[in-house]
């Protein structure tokens, strides 16, 4: 019997993989994505119920045509659907020690931010503390803040992007195949080879968007340049949810000191409770080991140490807790690039925790470079090759 075929076929349906299998359908391709799990799922990193977008993007000028892009690309999604994914809420990035604090491996991040704005026309204010506390008394400040305000940012529903563009996707004539392990991808000189738990399949090229699990199907180079952190989110119960709800709290990134951990993110509610988090870059886990369950110490720690003292009339009751994966990189940066093996492999790892914002965009990237060679961005700063390894 003939192996199923295709001309692309996509690895991973979360952020990424959705969208190039959406943005491959479009333009007419025969597509086939293979997801392990049924997306979208809690097992990787495009879940949680909101992602943080926004437009001037502190980690490098590189990213910003692709999430202004992704922005469009979202609004027409919406259009097409009648599905709300996208609410731009404002968003806040502030600072106590401007040119010092680090983010997603980048320094002077509100610096890099504000340049950022300024280059791309991006409409935003740049704030003191006492404008903060003015415009949003919900945070607690030393005096010595500074405030990047943006009006377009916002956040995303991560949930409901991948599911729209899988729907999108399989309307337009994609074969999606779900509970299905991909265990090897062969590289052959005419196509490429990929086999799962259940069958084999052809193609021409193949997108893969595996996220944490890229190292352990891919191996080296990726296992070198590639790291899995566990990260934990929180819900936060507020006695007043209207005092946090959108149309009176932003999303913000709050870097209140330089050093590694001494960073918070949050959101307005808009379910249940106040979704907070950190991030860690210290312990690396394996994505079919991790620590699923959050423990009251875990939350008690990360309230004591982020929340008290910082945002009013929060906690330390926690509604629920959930935890998600970050690939990341030595630097922050993703990879958008074909594997050094074959041209007919193309990988897609954006990583380090800032990726979602950007996804929609990447897609249509990658079924560029899958289907003609070519991307309409600019991926120089995203190649492999310039990924710094893991000492």
């Amino acid at each position: 019997m003939d192996m199923p075929s295709a001309d692309v076929i996509v690895v991973g349906l979360g952020a990424m993989g959705s969208a190039s299998l959406y943005q491959l359908a479009r333009r007419g391709a025969r597509v086939i994505g293979i997801d392990r799990y049924g997306p979208p799922h809690i097992y990787g990193s495009s879940h949680g119920e909101t992602r943080i977008t926004r437009q001037a993007i502190g980690e490098g000028a590189a990213y910003v045509p692709l999430v202004l892009r992704s922005h469009q690309i979202w609004r027409d999604l919406e259009a097409q659907t009648g599905t709300s994914l996208f609410w731009a809420c404002g968003g806040l990035v502030l600072s106590g020690q401007v040119g010092q604090a680090l983010h997603h491996g980048k320094p002077q991040f509100l610096e890099r931010t504000l340049e950022a704005a300024r280059q791309f026309g991006i409409a935003h204010e740049v704030l003191d503390a006492a404008q903060i506390q003015e415009r949003f008394p919900q945070f607690i400040l030393q005096g010595d803040e500074t405030g990047y305000f943006e009006p377009g940012a916002g956040l995303l529903y991560p949930e409901r992007c991948v599911q729209v563009q899988l729907k999108q996707a399989q309307r337009l004539g994609a074969v999606v195949h779900t509970g299905e392990t991909v265990r090897r991808i062969v590289p052959l000189n005419d196509g490429v080879e990929v086999e799962t738990d259940q069958t084999r399949y052809r193609a021409a090229k193949v997108v893969v968007s595996v996220g944490a699990w890229a190292a352990q199907l891919l191996g080296e180079p990726l296992a070198q340049v590639l790291r899995v952190y566990r990260q934990v989110l929180f819900w936060l119960e507020a006695p007043d949810p209207q005092v946090y709800g959108p149309e009176r709290f932003p999303i913000f990134i709050w870097m209140f000191g330089s050093a590694e951990g001494e960073h918070f993110y949050g959101f307005p509610q808009v379910s249940q409770g106040v979704k907070v988090a950190t991030e860690q870059a210290r312990t690396p886990t394996h994505p079919d080991q991790v620590e699923r369950q959050v423990s009251e110490a875990e939350t008690w720690a990360f309230f004591t140490r982020y929340v008290q003292g910082r945002l009013k009339g929060l906690g330390p009751g926690c509604l629920k807790s959930a935890t998600c994966l970050y690939t990341s990189t030595v630097d922050g940066d993703f990879i958008l690039d074909f594997h050094p093996d074959s041209e007919r492999i193309l990988v897609a790892s954006p990583c380090s925790g800032h990726g979602f914002k950007h996804s929609a965009a990447v897609g249509e990237a990658l079924a560029g470079l899958a289907l003609h060679g070519r991307s309409p961005f600019d991926l120089t700063p995203f190649r492999l090759a310039q990924r710094p390894v893991w000492g």
